[in-house]
């Protein structure tokens, strides 16, 4: 029963949220990356350079066993989650920067998840018998993350109206789906899951908090405007963890792999939440005022 949740279930709920993402994208939300340069190549460098980065360094610190070191670099290379919409929504981010970032990052992923995840296999070598991700899984990266979102943006070119009405209820659809496969994986997995959460717990909270710090001071050290840094702030530290689970559970096929983004996917909204305010508070309100 766990495994069929897992194997149907995730990549289902995963092709509804990318689908939910697609819904509310068109070109111009890609075309609007050339509008705002500086604010996108500064988030993206420091999604795709940096943080693989500074993730491989804390894997090395923390002397994680090689299947989990792995997981870690896989949630690494994947990109901002479309919950990182909603934190910059309640913390006063351009949403706008949001959702540009997070349809440029979803395309640039099928190429850097794979390559990311077979140097982290190549290097701490977890399979005997595996060489990573080959052309054909690189193939599933691709389907799983791209399909559905270009299947979305084509419903929204077409028929905007039924894109309009379908938002909601495809975000609602998502969560509830979501949160029953999550709650099915980890009631299957339960003793692996609780054997593994006390030395995952730490370096996914660093993680984490390392990643929004990251995009938060990087922008604004680069005279990025301040909303433009919540935005990139959120979309670097709130990554995908769905779409590491579905990868290392039905395209690798280890439930082990997955521990990282699972224990991550959980604890990263309390990390979240306490960084919005710690950055909401750091500026005087008038600053803020004036720069809505």
């Amino acid at each position: 029963m766990g495994s069929a949740l897992t194997t149907i279930g995730l990549p289902v709920a995963l092709g509804i949220i990318m689908l939910g993402l697609g819904l509310s994208l068109t070109i111009g939300d890609f075309a609007r990356v050339l509008k705002q340069p500086k604010a996108v190549i500064t988030a993206l460098a420091c999604q795709l350079v940096l943080l693989p980065a500074i993730c491989f360094g804390l894997v090395l610190l923390f002397q994680l066993p090689p299947v989990l070191a792995v997981g870690m670099m896989m949630l690494a290379a994947s990109p901002g989650g479309t919950t990182a919409n909603l934190y910059s929504h309640l913390f006063r981010g351009d949403i706008a920067l949001n959702i540009s970032l997070t349809a440029v990052n979803s395309v640039i992923a099928v190429i850097t998840l794979p390559l990311i995840t077979n140097f982290a296999i190549m290097y701490f070598q977890p399979f005997d018998d595996q060489l990573g991700l080959q052309w054909a899984k690189a193939l599933e990266v691709f389907a799983i993350v791209l399909l559905p979102v270009a299947l979305g943006m084509l419903i929204r070119r077409f028929w905007p109206r039924f894109a309009d009405g379908m938002d909601r209820p495809v975000r609602i659809a998502s969560v509830v789906i979501l949160v029953v496969v999550i709650a099915g994986a980890v009631a299957s997995n339960w003793t692996l899951l609780v054997d593994n959460f006390a030395g995952l717990a730490l370096i996914t909270i660093l993680f984490c908090l390392l990643s929004l710090a990251i995009g938060y001071v990087v922008p604004r050290l680069l005279k990025v405007g301040r909303r433009q840094a919540i935005a990139a702030s959120f979309e670097i530290g709130i990554h995908n963890a769905t779409l590491a689970i579905v990868i290392a559970q039905t395209v690798l096929g280890s439930v082990e792999l997955s521990l990282p983004a699972a224990v991550y996917g959980v604890l990263m909204f309390f990390v979240a939440f306490g960084f919005g305010f710690l950055i909401r508070g750091r500026e005087p309100q008038a600053a803020m005022a004036s720069e809505r």
